[in-house]
């Protein structure tokens, strides 16, 4: 069944089509326009006539039968509908009955969606968080949309750093090393192989050996580099589960994966015509990026030494995800700060044909974590925040918060719902801004049970929960959906709208703006439910229709909450 905006949009383009056609039959689609899109102001211009004129002749041609109950003109050429209540009852029935809530399938291509991304032998910090949950929120969002959704985890697992990494794991012992790394103490041996190797010239010659005996493939310095990344993987994996996203260790795609492919990388794009010389290194120069004094900016490819760069990696990356893959669209969820080499490197990718018309790369950039004090989250010490040190704070604060609000109940009793609470309060906060804007991490604050937090939504939804769990015992059940009261209609109207925001959300991916609409939706429930008794209701009827109501808000906050990557808990 169509979404209410769909039956809208249809009746009023044939209304502006025929006013269009009306005026000028051989005006061209292109010349029309999308009444969408531009509207009357948009074909005003092309006639020459006022805006206000060619909205009341759309008005004349405008069919609100079954549809609209009202239109208003206003304004310079505005249309005010008020959609009939048969209508909005008729809708809010078809969404009861679909399990997608009358969301389209909108999109049927591959997207492949780079997110996450730690280093081997390195702790996750607090500012894994942002890429690792917006990018678990873009998976679930566009896997719903229809896509064909591959996770990537470009994992920082080659390069010099490891000829370090590997002469440390000698020195300690495989089964001390893997130890260390299986607990998570992967910041504790990090410091100690850096420590060697700034102490020790001869531990840095062997270091540099160990990297140049990698890059060779030597079969045991190849068996000691995978036991480093396994290790590491198996870590993270238990981080990941811990935050509810969905990661494996089946998506790991790190930057070793394109090793073999990098020379054949810069063969291409010399062949193309698309490599210079710069300073020693083999650089590309796509159009419009300059530095400070307005000279072209080179994208280094290949390095003076015959190493290769980061951007050969990248280039690499975007060439098989659309050739192996056939990703459509490729998003990298990946901090701001890296918007001018992502750019370069899809602009590259594009001129030599890796990047063909018809796909599309997309960095979903994203702001800073901030402390309260609103500097970068870091420790009073000034080392970074270690991941599972944020999960766990958040975990004993919501555990005090429902241990205070239960006080009959036992921290075992309370565990799992506290896990919830804490896991969707720490990505409904960041997820409800703006992405591209940095936001102050406040466990107070986003703990809280009231207000465009997390648990307020849960709460809403467990308080829905609990209404059912009456009307079972009252053998009161859901009927027909019948509007009457102007709360009820309010909501209804808020409920109609969620396709709407999933489609917004998607245009741009912003999670921020479902996150809005599932706080305007408990917000609309909290002044329905004040308003309108359910359960209590005098009218037998007006009971089953009002928790009929309350079924699709149920199963939109339950649905818009999971799309975030969130529990939708049944009691509080």
């Amino acid at each position: 069944m169509a979404t209410t905006t769909q039956l809208l949009a249809a009746r009023l383009q044939t209304a502006f089509d025929s006013v269009a056609l009306g005026a000028d039959p051989v005006l061209r689609r292109s010349d029309r326009a999308d009444f969408q899109a531009n509207g009357a102001l948009a074909l005003a211009k092309t006639l020459g006539e006022s805006p206000r004129v060619i909205a009341e002749r759309v008005l004349s041609a405008f069919d609100p039968s079954g549809i609209v109950r009202e239109v208003e003109l206003a304004g310079p050429g505005f249309l005010n509908l008020t959609l009939d209540t048969d209508f909005v009852m008729a809708q809010l029935e078809a969404t009861s009955r679909d399990d997608r809530l009358l969301v389209p399938v909108t999109n049927h291509g591959t997207v492949v969606v780079d997110y996450s991304s730690p280093n081997v032998a390195k702790e996750m910090h607090a500012g894994h968080l942002r890429s690792t949950v917006i990018g678990d929120a873009l998976v679930r969002l566009s896997a719903f949309s229809g896509a064909t959704v591959i996770r990537e985890n470009h994992l920082g697992d080659w390069g010099t750093p490891f000829g370090m990494l590997i002469e440390h794991l000698v020195d300690v012992g495989e089964s001390a090393g893997v130890e260390a790394l299986s607990v998570g103490d992967l910041d504790g041996f990090y410091r100690s192989a850096r420590a060697s190797f700034e102490a020790s010239p001869t531990f840095q010659d062997r270091a540099r050996a160990r990297v140049v005996a990698l890059q060779q493939g030597d079969v045991e310095t190849l068996r000691l580099w995978t036991l480093l990344v396994d290790q590491s993987v198996a870590y993270f994996s238990t981080v990941y589960a811990r935050l509810g996203v969905l990661l494996t260790a089946q998506d790991v795609m790190g930057e070793s994966a394109y090793n073999d492919d990098l020379q054949h990388v810069v063969t291409d794009l010399d062949a193309r015509g698309l490599l210079q010389i710069s300073g020693g290194a083999r650089c590309a120069f796509p159009p419009g990026f300059t530095n400070r004094e307005g000279e072209p900016l080179p994208l280094i490819v290949q390095k003076s030494d015959g190493g290769f760069g980061y951007a050969a990696t990248d280039l690499a990356c975007i060439r098989d995800r659309v050739r192996r893959l056939h990703a459509r669209q490729l998003l990298y969820v990946v901090g701001a700060d890296q918007n001018q080499h992502l750019e370069m490197c899809f602009a590259v990718a594009s001129m030599a044909g890796w990047l063909p018309e018809g796909s599309q790369a997309v960095h979903i950039g994203f702001g800073n974590m901030l402390g309260t004090d609103k500097k970068k989250f870091k420790t009073r010490s000034g080392d970074v925040v270690k991941l599972v040190d944020v999960l766990d704070e958040a975990m004993e604060r919501a555990t005090a918060s429902l241990l205070e609000r239960n006080p009959g109940s036992t921290e075992i009793e309370v565990a799992e719902l506290a896990r919830s609470v804490s896991i969707g309060s720490i990505k409904y906060a960041d997820l409800s801004n703006e992405r591209i804007k940095d936001y102050v991490f406040d466990y107070d604050r986003m703990l809280a049970d009231r207000g465009n937090t997390g648990p307020y939504l849960m709460y809403a939804h467990a308080r829905i929960c609990s209404i059912f769990r009456k009307a079972q015992e009252q053998d009161v059940v859901a009927g027909p959906i019948m509007i009457s009261a102007a709360a009820e209609r309010d909501l209804a109207l808020v409920l109609l709208q969620f396709p709407d925001a999933i489609a917004s959300t998607l245009e741009d991916f912003q999670p921020s703006k479902l996150c809005t609409y599932l706080f305007e939706l408990a917000q609309t429930f909290t002044t329905f439910y004040e308003n309108c008794p359910v359960l209590v209701a005098a009218d037998p009827s007006e009971r089953s229709s009002r928790l009929a109501l309350c079924g699709v808000v149920r199963s939109t906050l339950a649905t818009g909450l999971s799309l975030l990557g969130m529990d939708a808990p049944e009691q509080m």
